[in-house]
């Protein structure tokens, strides 16, 4: 046990360094003999103690951030994940998922592997993401993580979060005219809250389309038509699919007069969307 003093000041000014509790900070600072550096070691380990004995638990809350680089032709989403709603409405998580989703944005990692290897600043200093989430873990004492990362490239991403950091989209433009912008986010929010399969019939993937087609035809059979009607009506009916199921396709929610395709072309005569990503919550 530790015979050095230790002052309300020295635990005060720990607890400001590492955002740690404060009988954590108290007790580290007497376990260590009042050494600051050995004493944020031991929070730290503290940390991975607790993420540890975490690994089993369910982390289904927590928050979805998207975001854009500064010249708007790279966006990246980020899932940050939590045990609880309390903590996943608290301003601190949804900062430090924020700050997760700045540093991927500049980097562009591969895979959540490459995003938690990122280096990012905290309270202690700059250390990888991974570390942080840990120390993070010990502090709040919940398991926490990044579950879900997507990036996107082009000449004009826009980004969305909808439902209070629930969900996620990224927007990919072959242009950036005039209210391009503005024309990404509703197109962002009618992916929000359409979930296109597809951005267009061909990048539907050849088991949806067989599942589709199989699924139609024996609604088809069991409406009694005849056979020889039943390719030409299941034809159909995929057809009906892209038009609700893909992108481009899709009724403009805020306009069902016209197609989403049609929507950009009233925008600029050539703009297109090139790509998504979607990333809700949990899903």
């Amino acid at each position: 046990m530790s015979t050095v003093q230790i002052s309300a000041s020295d635990v005060n000014k720990l607890r400001q360094q590492t955002g740690a509790g404060m009988m954590d900070c108290k007790k580290a600072l007497t376990e260590t003999n009042g050494d600051f550096e050995a004493a944020i070691d031991y929070l730290r380990k503290k940390g991975a103690k607790v993420a540890a004995s975490r690994q089993d638990r369910e982390s289904n809350e927590g928050v979805v951030i998207a975001r854009t680089s500064e010249d708007g032709k790279k966006g990246v989403i980020v899932e940050l994940n939590c045990e609880t709603d309390f903590v996943a409405k608290n301003a601190e998580f949804i900062a430090f998922a924020n700050a997760i989703a700045n540093e991927a944005v500049q980097n562009l990692p591969a895979d959540v592997d490459g995003v938690n290897a990122l280096e990012i600043d905290t309270e202690t200093g700059r250390t990888t993401i991974g570390e942080a989430i840990t120390a993070m873990t010990g502090k709040i004492g919940e398991k926490i993580g990044v579950s879900k990362y997507a990036v996107l490239e082009g000449e004009k991403i826009v980004a969305y979060i909808h439902g209070n950091f629930r969900l996620g989209v990224l927007v990919g433009l072959n242009a950036n005219p005039a209210g391009a912008e503005e024309a990404g986010k509703d197109v962002a929010m009618q992916i929000a809250a359409m979930n296109p399969v597809a951005l267009d019939k061909d990048g539907v993937d050849a088991t949806t389309i067989e599942r589709e087609l199989a699924i139609a035809k024996e609604q088809i059979r069991a409406e009694g038509k005849p056979e020889e009607m039943v390719e030409k009506i299941a034809a159909g009916k995929l057809n009906k699919f892209y038009k609700d199921s893909t992108l481009v396709n899709q009724e403009f929610v805020k306009d069902s007069s016209k197609s989403v395709a049609q929507f950009l072309t009233g925008v600029d005569k050539d703009l297109k969307v090139t790509a998504f990503k979607r990333v809700a919550l949990g899903a």
